[in-house]
């Protein structure tokens, strides 16, 4: 995450999804065309179309592999012996990569435009999501029957908030060009649901 333009051997298809991603990370789905993508591996727009019949096809094929790469780093993480606080510094450092390469997180994008999208992308946005929280309310599940955390509300309130704090930190530092406030917002609620931060007491308290 983010995945790496392939070589001569990878399949078409694969190479347009690579290019595609691309720009659906930088300019958003509505940012770019199919004939944006198809001169970048040297094919014409109709050799695209044959792999791809629609934008939406193509939206739907990138949301589907960013998924199922996702995933496959959430099972990387959860088959590691290390504790739920450990795992969640893991999960946002795959969105911290993602930033530092100049990228957003692709359904971060796609969800901002998500009224404008074809409603097959917009149904695989929403496994996306789904399926992220579903992960982080394990581990925060876990985390709390084994002491490791301490939040406020439920493993479900916690995911929710943890996700909307991803993709919002990255809009605000790709807007400011810093990438150093993501990393300040994320520290600041990772301390919060570890229960390793305590708000300030008003002056003149206990």
């Amino acid at each position: 995450m983010p995945r790496t333009e392939q070589g001569p051997g990878a399949t078409t298809a694969s190479r347009i999804l690579d290019v595609a991603e691309r720009l659906a990370q930088t300019r958003g789905f509505n940012g770019f065309s199919c004939a944006d993508v198809a001169p970048e591996i040297g094919i014409t727009t109709a050799s695209l179309h044959y792999h791809f019949p629609s934008k939406a096809d193509l939206g739907r094929a990138l949301v589907e592999r960013y998924t199922e790469s996702f995933q496959a780093s959430l099972r990387d993480i959860a088959a590691a012996p290390t504790d739920a606080p450990a795992k969640l510094r893991a999960y946002v450092q795959i969105y911290q990569q993602v930033l530092g390469a100049d990228r957003m997180c692709l359904c971060g994008m796609f969800a901002a435009e998500y009224a404008t999208l074809p409603e097959p992308v917009q149904a695989e946005l929403l496994r996306f999501f789904d399926e992220n929280e579903r992960w982080l309310a394990a581990v925060f599940d876990a985390g709390l029957r084994d002491g490791s955390l301490r939040f406020n509300g439920s493993p479900q309130d916690a995911a929710h908030l943890l996700t909307s704090a991803l993709e919002g930190a990255m809009l605000l530092a790709r807007t400011y060009g810093d990438n150093a406030r993501f990393r300040a917002t994320l520290d600041r609620v990772l301390a919060t649901l570890t229960g390793a931060w305590q708000p300030e007491q008003p002056s003149g308290t206990a």
